[in-house]
C-alpha cells in the first residue's frame, strides 16, 4: 500500500496546538463526535487507539487534528495524519479508519468541518481569481501540511462557541479563513474541484449522490455516466481515480456498509438488512459482507455490540 504524506510548509508551534487542544476538550466530555453551535463545525475525541480498521463512509470534510494521530485506508491507498498534518475529503468516500495515537492522558482531538461545494467556490473566486492550477491528482482524499495559521484560526472558531452571539455572527467569517488558508495550500487546487460544476471531481460528486440516494437499485453505468455528461469510458476513469472504485464497486460497499448499520440501528436479521440493501441472495450477501468486514454478518454485529459501537459509527 502507498502511503500519501504532505510536503512542505510550517508545522504548527505546541504551544498554539495545546490551546486547541484545551479548547477541544471543552466541547468533548467523552468519546465520540459533537457537533458544535455552528452547523458543520464538529469536535471529535478518541481516547483509545483503535484495535483493527473501522469501515465507514466519510462526507466531503476538513479535519485538522490537535492532538494524537490516525490512519484512512481508501483502496490500496493508506492516509496518515495527525498535529502537523490535515486531511480533507472531496467527495462522500467508503474508507476504513484506525486511531494509531491516543490515550485517555492524551486522547486524539480533532475539529472537523463540513465542505460545501457553494462555499468552495465562493472562495475559490477570491483566492484563484485568474483560475485555479491543474491539480496532478484528483484522488477524493487528500493530506496537506497544517500551519500554525491553520491551527489558531481553529482555536479562535472553536473559542467563538462559548458565546451564542459570537458564534453566530463571527464563526462564519473564521470559517471562511480557514477555508481560504486551505486552498491556498498545496493542496488548494484539489479542494477546489469540489467547487467546479464542470470539474471530473465535481461531475463524479454528482454520480457519487445519485448512487448514495439509490443504492439498493440495480446500477446503470451508462446512465450513471449521461448523468455526470461522461462518455462511459472517461467516466470510469474518472470514477476511479475520484474513489479508488469502480462504480460497481462503489455502489457494493454502500450497500454493505448500510447493511450493517441497519442491523445495528434497526435490529434486522441478516437476510432483511440484504434484501433491504438490494441483495436477492442471502448467501451472496453474506459472503461479501464477510469478504469487507472480516466476519460473517451475526458474528461481525455481535462483535460491534459488544463493543458499544454506536449504530451512527457503523456509517461514519
Amino acid at each position: 500500500m502507498k502511503e500519501q504524506r504532505a510536503r512542505g510548509g510550517e508545522e504548527p508551534h505546541p504551544q498554539h496546538l495545546a490551546r486547541l487542544v484545551e479548547l477541544l476538550s471543552k466541547h468533548t466530555p467523552y468519546d465520540g463526535s459533537f457537533e458544535l453551535r455552528v452547523p458543520g463545525v464538529h469536535a471529535i475525541r478518541r481516547s483509545t487507539v483503535s484495535r483493527e480498521m473501522v469501515r465507514a463512509t466519510v462526507s466531503p470534510a476538513l479535519c485538522i487534528v490537535a492532538q494524537g494521530a490516525k490512519v484512512v485506508a481508501l483502496g490500496r491507498e493508506t492516509y496518515a495524519y495527525d498535529a502537523s498534518r490535515m486531511i480533507a475529503y472531496s467527495v462522500e468516500l467508503p474508507v476504513a479508519a484506525q486511531i494509531v495515537r491516543a490515550s485517555h492522558r492524551e486522547p486524539f482531538l480533532a475539529l472537523k468541518l463540513d465542505l460545501h461545494a457553494y462555499k468552495i467556490a465562493e472562495l475559490t473566486l477570491k483566492v484563484y481569481p485568474h483560475g485555479v492550477p491543474s491539480p496532478r491528482d484528483t484522488r477524493g482524499v487528500c493530506v496537506g501540511q497544517t500551519t500554525t495559521a491553520i491551527v489558531d484560526a481553529a482555536s479562535r472558531l472553536v473559542e467563538l462557541m462559548a458565546e451564542p452571539a459570537d458564534a453566530e455572527l463571527l464563526a462564519p467569517l473564521v470559517v471562511d479563513e480557514i477555508l481560504i488558508r486551505l486552498l491556498r495550500s498545496s493542496i488548494g487546487p484539489r479542494i477546489a474541484l469540489i467547487g467546479q460544476q464542470e470539474s471530473g471531481v465535481q461531475r463524479v460528486a454528482t454520480a457519487v449522490s445519485w448512487v448514495r440516494e439509490h443504492f439498493a437499485q440495480p446500477i446503470a453505468v451508462d446512465e450513471l455516466a449521461g448523468l455526470a455528461h461522461m462518455s462511459v469510458s472517461s467516466f470510469h476513469q474518472h470514477f476511479k481515480g475520484v474513489t479508488s472504485m469502480s462504480p460497481v464497486q462503489y455502489q457494493k460497499v454502500l450497500r454493505l456498509h448500510e447493511a450493517r448499520r441497519l442491523m445495528l440501528s434497526r435490529m434486522l436479521d441478516a437476510g432483511s438488512a440484504g434484501r433491504q440493501v438490494g441483495y436477492l441472495s442471502a448467501s451472496q450477501f453474506s459472503r461479501e459482507y464477510t469478504r469487507l468486514f472480516g466476519s460473517a454478518p451475526t458474528r461481525d454485529i455481535a462483535r460491534l455490540r459488544q463493543d458499544g459501537v454506536p449504530a451512527e459509527g457503523a456509517r461514519g
